[in-house]
């Protein structure tokens, strides 16, 4: 191979590695006013929608707190119930505690758009459950992106007090005027010892939009962390890949993500889970639909100490073209470490479409069956409401793709 058509398919398989390289300049920094609210029915019906399609009730009805964030504005944050604190991340700055969590998980220059958030911070939330408290019912939070071309950076601190349970949603959606813009999210969760968080992400974007998490979790002794994302909707481009260390013996950690890859979209989405201390264990499941669009789906567990086990599960289907790349790793550091993984990529069975027509279905019913089953993943210890915004999610998004 001549040395420029190295240079070339090297440079076109980092582009698909990678996804595209974003101008921030494209961007502007500056967001519109939006002022405060004291009830969250106090935004207009189009909002209160938008947010709904993301798994945010504004009627806050089996909610025990909210946080809504309208551009780069905190227009909302509430507690409703004690051993909870929802509060604006600018705000809780002023409080000294904080900064124990701030910047400490993620480094601020890993790249370009962590150096964005830490040099041009909007806001974020801190959620944080007491020691001992049970937070049962979720706690909401929106990240809401309402003006064109805006790009919309936030820090998020997720703290899960020792002996506590807490359960978190949150829902980043778009206006439906928005035809592009750029998603900066840095998040750094704290599971503490014995503790319990399950953190559950829907993200609803525009089709022009440009995404850009950044994650990092730590798990304590006994602490228990599930990991939700749910990413259906048409976006430009997604690329997002959250770490999470176990450094407590029987620190468990769990990571389900449901993916729909639609024409124009470039989806890469993974996850990395170090099991640092004995007894650990880790999941990584993922199921990804490739509908016209462009999916890379990682998954890397890494075994530190003797006695920990883990799998990693990634099964993608392919409707109408597209493409799906599955990059599962496994790094093993030590003796008597077991960890296992199972990839496969394939489309839809015929003999399976033939056998539910068969039974009076027709062949659109049968493969929109079939595409419910693959994409209803059972994800343990998960609240009965936050399960049932992820079927609603799937059900919707199932309608599209047909």
């Amino acid at each position: 191979m001549h040395e420029i058509d190295k240079k070339a398919k090297e440079a076109k398989e980092k582009k698909a590695a990678y996804g595209p390289d974003i101008d921030l300049d494209d961007y502007c920094t500056e967001g519109e006013c939006h002022l405060p609210v004291e009830k969250p029915e106090e935004l207009p019906e189009e909002d209160r929608s938008i947010m709904l399609k993301a798994g945010v009730d504004t009627s806050e009805e089996g909610r025990s707190g909210s946080y809504i964030q309208k551009d780069t504005a905190a227009i909302y944050a509430t507690s409703l119930m004690d051993g909870l604190e929802v509060l604006p991340i600018k705000e809780a700055l002023k409080l000294g505690w904080v900064h124990e969590y701030y910047w400490k998980l993620v480094p601020a220059d890993q790249d370009k758009y962590t150096s964005l958030a830490y040099s041009d911070l909007h806001n974020g939330y801190v959620i944080r459950s007491l020691p001992g408290a049970k937070v049962t019912f979720p706690v909401q939070a929106c990240l809401y992106l309402h003006q064109d071309a805006l790009s919309q950076n936030v820090h998020n601190l997720v703290i899960a007090g020792e002996d506590s349970e807490l359960h978190v949603i949150t829902g980043c959606v778009s206006g439906s005027h928005v035809n592009k813009g750029l998603h900066v999210g840095i998040s750094e969760f704290f599971v503490k010892k014995n503790a319990k968080l399950s953190f559950t992400m829907i993200h609803h974007w525009a089709e022009g939009m440009m995404v850009r998490p950044r994650s990092v979790g730590v798990v304590e002794e006994g602490g228990l962390f599930l990991n939700n994302y749910v990413c259906m909707k048409p976006l430009k481009s997604l690329q997002m890949y959250p770490t999470t260390r176990l450094v407590g013996k029987g620190a468990v950690a769990r990571f389900y993500s449901l993916l729909v890859g639609h024409p124009g979209s470039e989806l890469d989405v993974g996850g990395r889970i170090i099991l640092n201390a004995p007894e650990t264990r880790a999941e990584i499941i993922a199921r990804a639909i490739s509908n016209g669009g462009t999916i890379i789906s990682r998954g890397h567990l890494m075994g530190d100490v003797p006695g920990v086990k883990a799998h990693l599960e990634c099964r993608g289907l392919i409707l109408r073209g597209g493409d799906i790349l599955a990059i599962p790793e496994l790094h093993g550091k030590a003796e008597g470490v077991e960890m296992s993984h199972e990839a496969a990529v394939g489309k839809i069975n015929q003999d399976e479409i033939l056998y539910l027509m068969a039974r009076g279905l027709s062949e659109d019913e049968a493969t929109a069956t079939i595409v419910r089953g693959f994409m209803s993943v059972d994800i343990p210890g998960l609240p009965a409401d936050l399960k049932n915004q992820v079927d609603m999610a799937v059900a919707s998004t199932n309608q599209e793709v047909m």
